[in-house]
């Protein structure tokens, strides 16, 4: 999804007219496309945390199965240390599995933070009316310090333009909004299947 956003940014970008009213259209365009990759960033970030929770939750119940073996190896309990042997066996799989995929979000949302920190900067400029270049993946000035420099460049850009920062809280608000109304339908789907009605 991302790679569309940051191509609809650069299609944007070459076609920007030095002045008149196709150039006030196009910085509107291309502020909605930063909104836009915004929300994909957000959508990478979230990504994160919830694999981050994942593996937490399974080096837990590693530690627990990992404990209850040893307790039946101290009382000779055969069938449950073979029980506890392929739960550890599960776990130990599924920990390496999301530590590679960790690592992976990882990578992908630090490389889209220092996109949207360039495209944050060629809007910027193109806003105040100058002639901002196609960066096709070269690091804008101020990016070049990886991740954190990049939120500090969106962040930077957001409060010069406090209309874009609003549009994007009021569409964060909405989307958690709608992301919590339809849990609710889902939960409530579910318990009305459960009851039998």
């Amino acid at each position: 999804m991302f790679d569309d956003v940051r191509q609809a940014f650069r299609d944007l970008l070459r076609s920007t007219p030095p002045s008149g009213d196709a150039r006030r259209s196009i910085v509107a365009q291309m502020r909605e496309t930063l909104v836009q990759a915004r929300m994909g960033l957000d959508d990478l970030r979230k990504g994160v945390e919830e694999t981050q929770g994942r593996l937490k939750r399974e080096r837990l119940e590693l530690e627990t199965v990992r404990r209850r073996k040893q307790l039946a190896v101290g009382i000779n309990d055969g069938e449950t240390v073979a029980v506890a042997e392929r739960y550890e066996k599960q776990h130990t799989e599924r920990i390496a599995l999301l530590e590679r995929k960790l690592e992976t979000q990882e990578a992908e949302r630090a490389m889209v933070e220092r996109e949207v920190g360039e495209m944050n900067a060629e809007f910027k400029l193109a806003a105040k009316g100058g002639t901002p270049g196609v960066s096709a993946g070269s690091p804008a000035s101020g990016a070049t310090d990886g991740a954190d420099a990049a939120t500090a460049a969106v962040d930077e850009a957001l409060d010069d333009n406090a209309g874009l920062r609003d549009e994007l809280d009021g569409l964060a608000r909405a989307r958690r909004r709608a992301d919590a109304e339809s849990t609710a339908d889902e939960k409530l789907a579910a318990l009305k299947r459960r009851m039998g009605k």
